[in-house]
């Protein structure tokens, strides 16, 4: 019997031998398959310098004056870290219960959730840390592998999940976790995901908008809030109860949160949408021109999409935004009266005006060969007939329509008639500045970039009109001590040929074709945009010296030495003549306009500052004659709508004429502009520390209002700024002026009619001698 239980027991021994040595074997296999993926054996590992700086492309950041981010440049990843501390908490808790419960017990691995796994081949959770997610996000991105690369790649996870725990804290790790990880829709890392799906910062995020974008790390693609509503609902319930779970929040607390509804702002975050859509593409081209200047110390140029670049601006988001909306309200509605006014019964030739058909064929075969689909087709290798002919078949696509919610709609229609069809739309650019600095608060290049991708405020040109006379009126004052009081009179005035260059009489004739014959004081006759004083100016002081004043002033074009230019005839863009009229605003200090003032590296390293460039032009005492000469305009000229509320009837279509409940009361210098046949409409506005150019037109000449009730600046451009001064003054935090503009202490000129006019009454016999003097 005993030596049966012996023999027995000996037959056992093998199998439990046996089972040791297979057991250990499967020990030193595993620990070998890690050792030798941390000695690179299966591939490269990351170095230590590599886990101190993994290689993430980090988007370009523009931020405003008052912190705001107003858009990135990136190609593919649409990220800007966020520091742990910036994170909020609810955030952090969601995590952590949902991903890696026992996060701050472990160094890289989870043990018991490793063997669970095991056990129960994956059916009851799966074992990937935190720290072995934030691995396999950065180095390990290999996917749809075998098994035997699958086994490898886990390795070399858990080896660069434990080097992460030991070069980082858990709260760096979490941190770059969270922005490593891309949540779709251009959203990577969790300060984009959180303002494009909610739209607002992370450290703003509600428990329940945090638990959405935990819930979407499981597979961002699978629980996609805009795609799969319901399914991220139920994930983002899940997370509430892992939080209530593991105590992060309550059970009432957890059934209060899982009966809300989804509360989505999905923000697209597009180079064609949001806010300063121009202004940003004008900092792109500003900035590759940058770039090219400044390489990297090691010679290497820095990359804008990648780099992670913060580039700190002057504008206000604030003021953007109620730039961009006075732009909207009053083009809208501007837009309205034109296609009513240019129907095919009104206007045939629609919308165009005063020009032939031989014309009108030549506007739209130029616009045709400079479309964006003639030059694709040309790099395509088609040839001219089969790219004439593609333009002249119908096909669907996307436009442009103020009518629509989004602003755009769905039709079929040529690429020709499309041309024609866009050419319908008036167009505007709006730029505003702080003369004291030069920093420009806003920038509105058009009505819409995504359709309209010209920067009227830069890249636009146009004729100034009456805007430009007050260069004419400040040579006069700064040469001939004119002061705003003295008078010329309203008679036709012609400057004889050969005289300050014009090779023929120059007798141009009052706006109205009339003339008063009365004596008209400067003030009056600015106001009131008399022609004929403003050639008996330029006549007096000359073209060269006009010329000299504007180049003074920061206009960099070529500028003819001819009479002619008193009225406006060259062509100037907002960016210029708002940096001009703010030396008259800064006590004749020309201070070139700023955008970009500081850009810094990805680790705050400041790249660039920027240095004003400045010049003495006027003398304070003439700068100040003439916003007193301008601040006649909103007093009883052109501008006067701006300070009362006055209504006439009204049509079915909203009136942007009558009806302007504007009501300003504080000091305004302004100067209105108007183009021959109203092409252009200007009106360039001034408080003490905001100066504001508006410009509104057709995209050709021959697009226009026909009569001068719609078509002057007055109309067309003042309203803009109106309203956008309306809201700007509806924000005290702003600080926009409403004080009167600062007077030299001692004052040479005289500004001050009033006392003229108490001599004159003294001197003349009858009060009719008095008409001869206008005020």
């Amino acid at each position: 019997m005993a030596r049966k239980k012996q023999k027995k027991e000996k037959s056992f021994f093998p199998f439990i031998k046996w089972f040791w040595i297979l057991f250990g074997s499967g020990v030193v296999f595993v620990a070998l398959i890690f050792l030798l993926a941390s000695w690179g054996v299966f591939g490269e590992m990351p170095t230590f310098e590599h886990l101190e700086n993994p290689d993430t492309n980090l988007a370009t950041e523009i931020i405003s004056s008052d912190g705001e981010t107003l858009g990135k440049f990136y190609l593919d990843d649409n990220r800007t870290p966020v520091a742990f501390e910036n994170l909020p908490k609810n955030l952090v808790d969601a995590l952590v219960a949902t991903e890696d419960a026992r996060y701050y017990d472990h160094s890289g691995i989870d043990a018991r959730g490793t063997i669970r796994a095991f056990a129960y081949l994956g059916t009851k959770g799966g074992a990937s840390t935190i720290s072995q997610q934030l691995s396999k996000q950065l180095f390990t991105v290999e996917r749809n592998v075998g098994i035997v690369k699958r086994v490898i790649q886990k390795a070399k996870e858990w080896v660069i999940a434990i080097r992460l725990e030991k070069q980082y804290t858990k709260e760096e790790i979490v941190a770059m976790y969270l922005n490593i990880y891309d949540f779709g829709y251009a959203a990577d890392g969790i300060r984009s995901a959180s303002r494009i799906y909610f739209g607002k910062e992370p450290s703003e995020l509600k428990i329940e908008e945090s638990a959405v974008l935990v819930g979407m790390l499981k597979n961002s693609s699978l629980f996609n809030p805009i795609r799969r509503p319901e399914r991220v609902l139920n994930r983002r319930n899940t997370v509430l109860g892992q939080m209530a779970k593991y105590g992060y929040i309550s059970e009432q607390e957890k059934d209060s949160l899982q009966n809300l509804e989804m509360d989505l702002n999905f923000s697209p975050e597009s180079h064609r949408e949001g806010l300063a859509t121009y202004f940003r593409m004008y900092a792109q081209r500003w900035l590759n021109g940058w770039v090219k200047e400044n390489p990297k110390p090691d010679g290497e140029k820095y990359n804008i999409y990648l780099d992670g670049l913060k580039i700190y601006t002057t504008i206000d988001s604030r003021m953007q935004k109620n730039a961009e909306e006075a732009v909207e309200e009053h083009m809208k509605n501007l837009q309205a009266e034109f296609f009513h006014q240019n129907t095919p019964k009104r206007n045939p030739t629609a919308p165009f005006l005063d020009i032939t058909k031989g014309a009108i064929d030549t506007i739209m075969r130029s616009a045709m060969r400079r479309s964006a689909r003639w030059r694709s087709m040309s790099r395509q290798g088609k040839s001219e007939e089969e790219i004439k002919k593609s333009f002249h078949e119908k096909i669907e696509m996307t436009v442009f329509d103020w009518n629509s919610d989004s602003y755009e709609k769905d039709t079929v229609m040529t690429p020709m008639d499309s041309i024609r069809y866009y050419k319908t739309f008036l167009r505007t650019a709006m730029m505003s500045m702080e003369p004291q600095t030069g920093h420009v608060k806003a920038w509105v290049g058009g009505i819409d970039y995504k359709h309209f991708q010209y920067d009227n405020v830069i890249q636009g040109a146009r004729q100034a009109g009456s805007t430009f006379k007050p260069f004419v009126y400040a040579a006069a004052i700064d040469q001939l001590r004119y002061s705003p009081c003295d008078s010329l009179p309203d008679n036709q005035y012609c400057i004889e040929p050969l005289k300050h260059g014009n090779m023929e009489a120059w007798c141009p004739k009052n706006s109205d074709g009339k003339y008063s014959g009365k004596n008209l004081t400067l003030k009056n006759a600015l106001a009131n945009s008399v022609n004929t004083v403003t050639a008996q100016l330029i006549d007096k002081v000359g073209p060269r010296s006009v010329v000299a004043i504007a180049k003074n002033m920061g206009f960099s074009r070529e500028i003819l030495e001819v009479p002619s230019i008193a009225l406006g005839t060259i062509d100037f863009n907002v960016y210029e003549m708002v940096g001009a009229y703010g030396t008259f605003a800064n006590q004749g200090v020309y201070v070139k306009p700023i955008m970009v003032t500081r850009i810094e590296d990805k680790n705050g390293t400041v790249l660039y500052e920027y240095t004003p460039e400045t010049k003495d032009v006027l003398s304070k005492d003439v700068a100040y004659a003439m916003v007193n000469l301008m601040e006649g305009v909103t007093q009883g000229g052109s501008g006067t709508r701006l300070r009362h509320t006055f209504a006439k009837e009204q049509t079915v279509y909203k009136d942007i004429i009558t009806g302007y409940p504007y009501q300003l009361a504080n000091p305004i210098a302004g100067k209105t502009g108007t183009t021959q046949n109203q092409s252009d409409g200007w009106f360039m506005g001034m408080v003490p520390n905001l100066v504001t150019g508006v410009w509104v037109g057709g995209d050709d000449r021959s697009i226009h209002f026909k009569s001068l009730l719609y078509g002057q600046g007055a109309s067309m451009a003042l309203p803009i700024w109106a309203l956008y001064m309306k809201k700007n003054y509806e924000n005290d935090e702003l600080g926009v002026s409403k004080e009167a503009f600062e007077e030299p202490e001692e004052l040479s000129i005289n500004v001050d009619c009033t006392k003229i006019l108490q001599d004159l009454q003294e001197d003349l016999d009858t009060e009719d001698d008095l008409d001869d003097l206008d005020f």
